[in-house]
């Protein structure tokens, strides 16, 4: 296979998968780990492909267009239902705290609310807050402010001062995007600001994102992927992208797989 014919290979199949790594091209097209960066790099300066940590993902990747909640609601939604399954056995203990930032993913986490505990439930999403609302032994504290009608989350300049004043014992917080050079990111800075200061607010951070998460980087950065504390995503994400988180510290946990 001619270099041109293999970059135009490789540039398909990015974009088919929405990621590849430099590995798994390697094996695929039977080529050194350095050929396949030199075809990325290639292809990254004619604008198929944009390089990114151990790969490489679709231009269109790296955007500022947000979709909005009744777009994401209907996507990828039965891995969404398995990730908060699994993502319940990371509630805190009577009498704890717990953070929902707004999302779907983090909804179908707030829905598995449990009953047999009191837990103060802070949260920004005004769905995730009609909800908790309901459940008598939460104690619900919504973060007010403007809500963005395109993600029904409150944010600007009160959410921010409030949660300066809070220690959440776990925080669930949903990306747009997860990489290791860019860390967790979202297209809106409004939404990016209160996801940093929920960040910096939990003693544990558990990040719920679905596999076409990872490889995503968008338009701001909220927070460092050391931050992390557990990734719960599903069986689709690649082998040598779960590698490479767990070496930077974070526990990667797998819908439908059991912990230990």
């Amino acid at each position: 296979m001619y270099p041109e014919e293999r970059q135009q290979a490789i540039a398909s199949l990015v974009i088919s998968r929405g990621r590849a790594s430099v590995a798994e091209l390697a094996e695929t097209y039977a080529v050194t780990t350095e050929t396949v960066r030199r075809d990325l790099a290639v292809l990254d300066r004619a604008g198929v492909v944009q390089r990114v940590h151990g790969g490489a993902v679709p231009t269109r990747a790296l955007h500022v267009i947000e979709p909005g909640v009744n777009e994401r609601e209907s996507t990828r939604s039965g891995h969404k239902d398995a990730i908060a399954r699994v993502a319940a056995d990371f509630f805190p203990y009577a009498g704890a705290s717990v953070l929902f930032d707004a999302g779907t993913t983090t909804a179908r986490v707030a829905a598995l609310l449990p009953t047999d505990r009191d837990l103060t439930v802070v949260t920004n999403s005004v769905p995730i807050a009609a909800r908790a609302a309901t459940v008598p032994t939460a104690n619900l504290q919504l973060l007010g402010g403007r809500v963005r009608g395109l993600t029904q989350a409150a944010v600007g300049e009160q959410v921010l001062r409030v949660l300066d004043t809070l220690r959440i014992d776990v925080a669930f917080i949903g990306t747009n995007g997860i990489t290791i050079r860019h860390g967790l990111s979202t297209p809106d800075g409004e939404e990016a600001a209160v996801k940093r200061s929920m960040v910096r607010s939990a003693n544990y951070v558990v990040v719920v994102a679905d596999s076409t998460k990872v490889g995503q980087e968008e338009f701001v950065s909220f927070a460092p992927i050391d931050s992390v504390d557990v990734l719960i995503t599903d069986s689709e994400i690649t082998e040598a992208d779960r590698a490479a988180f767990t070496a930077r510290g974070v526990e990667v946990v797998l819908a439908g797989q059991v912990r230990p």
